[in-house]
């Protein structure tokens, strides 16, 4: 898809998201209305992060350079990035939207977390960004400790990211799967060896009718068969290579914001972006791409 028709495709999905969100409503209770619409500047962003522009500089400076004729009200830097922040909410409410279609249609779910650094370790203790939110924790991938947030990512049998959280860096994992399965019944939940829980396990199948599977420690006994296993396994890392997307081209482990209203509205504009992304390409394509096997356990 050129990128003339990826960006009027934009515009066109969120101006109809939009509307049925907010209605007739404004976010604004006072004030002049901007001259450069709501749905400009968050087509812009969505735009600018899928193309890895992932300040409000580089994306203003972007569009300012190569489509300013397209958005003819765009004026200065410090305006759009403004109003590119006071979206965060609604932001929010479209990722949630364009999330909650993927919930009930999937054979399975995967969760995993990833580290969200918001300082160099060595000047952890002089950073005043997030003060009180923030905290150290430990990356076992990386076989390092971190200051910062931990992304908590549910994401279906496709890559389509269902839902997302974030929590302090030792935040558990094992808690964050209730905030990120939410409104989900009925699905098999594929984790790795952190979300290890027999009373989750339980929980999870009592409560909301899902089996959670994990890798099991080399001292316990597997039930399933190797190929099954196997199988699982493989799958399961489909999770992570969403997240070696989200942070390798929408760079969502680096922290730009010092508020935490603004960095959900970042995390929301980078999973807008990833997920229209994909839902441009199988609209592209006409068709979504399928498991080979079904997955029953």
């Amino acid at each position: 898809m050129p990128l003339e028709e990826f960006i009027i495709w934009v515009y066109c999905w969120v101006d109809e998201n939009h509307i049925e969100i907010l209605g007739e409503n404004s976010i604004r209770k006072r004030g002049f209305e901007p001259a450069l619409s709501d749905i400009e500047v968050i087509t812009m962003e969505i735009v600018g992060e899928f193309i890895s522009f992932d300040t409000d500089k580089g994306i203003w400076k972007y569009f300012k350079t190569h489509w300013q004729s397209w958005f003819p009200k765009l004026s200065s830097r410090s305006s759009f990035a403004k109003q590119a922040a006071n979206l965060w909410h609604v932001k929010q409410l479209l990722q949630v939207r364009l999330s909650s279609r993927y919930k009930e249609n999937s054979v399975c779910h995967i969760v995993d977390g990833f580290p969200i650094t918001t300082a160099h370790f060595k000047r952890a203790k002089k950073s005043q960004n997030f003060k009180g939110e923030a905290g150290y924790g430990y990356c076992a991938s990386k076989s390092e400790t971190y200051y910062g947030f931990k992304g908590h990512l549910l994401v279906d049998s496709q890559g389509n990211i269902a839902s997302f959280t974030f929590t302090e860096a030792a935040g558990s994992e094992r808690e964050a799967v209730w905030a990120l399965t939410k409104g989900i019944h009925s699905t098999l939940l594929l984790g790795d060896k952190g979300y290890l829980s027999a009373s989750l396990k339980k929980e999870l199948r009592d409560e909301q009718d899902i089996t959670l599977e994990t890798p099991v420690r080399h001292n316990m006994t597997d039930l399933l068969p190797k190929e099954k296993r196997t199988f699982l396994n493989k799958t399961r890392r489909l999770v992570e290579t969403v997240i070696g997307q989200l942070t390798g081209q929408f760079n969502m482990n680096k922290v730009w914001a010092r508020k935490s209203w603004t960095l959900i509205g970042r995390f929301s504009r980078k999973m807008l972006a990833h997920g229209l992304g994909m839902l441009a390409n199988v609209k592209l394509n006409n068709k979504p791409l399928q498991l080979e096997h079904v997955i029953s356990v």
